[in-house]
């Protein structure tokens, strides 16, 4: 590969954001330390102001400071004023370097100012999920506004489109049929994420069925169903304790909604848990669920395969890449469906047994070292 200098776009970076910011900074370590690579990074911080950090000796991250009042949660108007603020140092990194490339992580807001500039340099968009009209129902007016205005030309414009899974491809498609669209998943750290032990046991009879879901408290997760469902199991007779880690906008009304219904001893609600905690709290639960009705590929779902942990899930994108012989997916979407996947699982120990084997097996094919060969061989591609 010849040198290439690299400018990243990404409006939200850890500890702001969720997936997307998590899997963007997965990749820079992945290309930490690759002497063919110079790659400068244009974020955002969570306080005013502007910061130069050395993520490694060929990375360097430029971070645009706006009034975050939750970390894990954009207000319209925090978008406007990182797009307002980020447009003169993103023009000044322009000026300043002799840039091969732009790789914007979401269409929107990020790809909006590689847009304006696309006579100057070239760019590819990462698809992300939320940033592609669907049935986000925070987003449904963004949407109508922001698709023929901003995202369809800014789509236009860019040199590759790549998404995260092939049911978010199938989605973009929606909305531009005749556009080429690349896909390159998500990954996991194996290292990190591991099952607890290499038995691949069955849960024991003898104390609670251990249920986990992780991710962003929204309207597209349908937390409440899993609610529903753990409240069926638990009427039904299983023995079970359902986590529900991570924070959001709905977490006071989940928290709430438990109480009302008298379900405190067998859910929990932990908020948002560290990143370098969750590879423990995955093996220390048994199967993981989801009830989410978007997502582009969900990290939180790799990251529970690569711990060894059965998969229930409703279908969405994503799903049909990761899950073959390592979970269940419930058709039609609803609490009760759900209930019988657990209940399934909970009285057939050989079945749980070879989904834990395959759950591992499955993850192994989604490194972060695989994706970031994939992107490489893109950017070659575009150079």
């Amino acid at each position: 590969m010849s040198k290439l200098n690299l400018l990243m776009l990404n409006y939200e970076f850890p500890p702001i954001g969720g997936g997307a910011g998590k899997a963007h900074l997965c990749l820079l370590k992945q290309f930490a330390g690759n002497s063919d690579l110079n790659i400068d990074v244009l974020t955002s911080a969570p306080k005013p102001g502007f910061s130069r950090e050395n993520f490694s000796e060929n990375i360097t991250i430029y971070k645009v400071g706006v009034h975050k009042k939750n970390l894990h949660f954009w207000r319209r108007i925090e978008v406007a004023e990182w797009l307002f603020k980020a447009n003169s140092p993103y023009r000044k990194l322009l000026r300043e370097n002799n840039y091969d490339l732009a790789h914007a992580f979401f269409g929107f807001p990020t790809g909006w100012l590689s847009w304006r500039t696309a006579k100057k340099l070239p760019y590819i968009i990462s698809l992300r999920g939320s940033d592609v009209p669907g049935q986000h129902a925070r987003f449904k007016l963004d949407y109508k506004i922001l698709g023929p205005l901003f995202i369809k030309p800014t789509w236009k414009k860019a040199v590759a489109l790549v998404a995260c899974s092939e049911g978010l491809k199938q989605r973009s498609l929606e909305l531009l049929s005749n556009i080429s669209i690349d896909v390159i998943p998500n990954g996991v750290d194996l290292e990190q994420f591991h099952p607890a032990n290499e038995s691949y046991a069955p849960p024991s009879s003898d104390r609670p069925l251990r249920l986990l879901t992780v991710g962003r408290l929204s309207v597209t997760k349908r937390v409440e169903m899993l609610i529903d469902a753990a409240e069926t199991l638990r009427n039904d007779g299983c023995n079970l304790r359902l986590t529900i880690s991570g924070g959001g906008a709905l977490e006071p009304h989940f928290r709430q909604l438990v109480s009302d219904r008298g379900l405190g001893e067998i859910i929990e609600l932990t908020g948002r848990i560290e990143s370098e905690k969750m590879p423990q709290l995955y093996r220390e639960n048994d199967i993981f669920i989801s009830a989410s009705m978007q997502e582009g590929m969900s990290n939180a779902m790799l990251e529970a395969m690569a711990s060894g942990l059965p998969i229930i899930t409703t279908r969405c994108e994503g799903v049909d890449e990761l899950i073959a012989e390592n979970g269940i997916v419930v058709e039609p979407a609803d609490a009760g469906q759900i209930a019988k996947a657990v209940k399934k699982l909970a009285d057939d120990k050989e079945t749980y047994a070879k989904m834990s084997v395959a759950a591992r097996t499955q993850a192994e094919k989604f490194t972060w070292g695989r994706v970031a060969e994939k992107y490489l061989t893109l950017y070659e591609r575009l150079k």
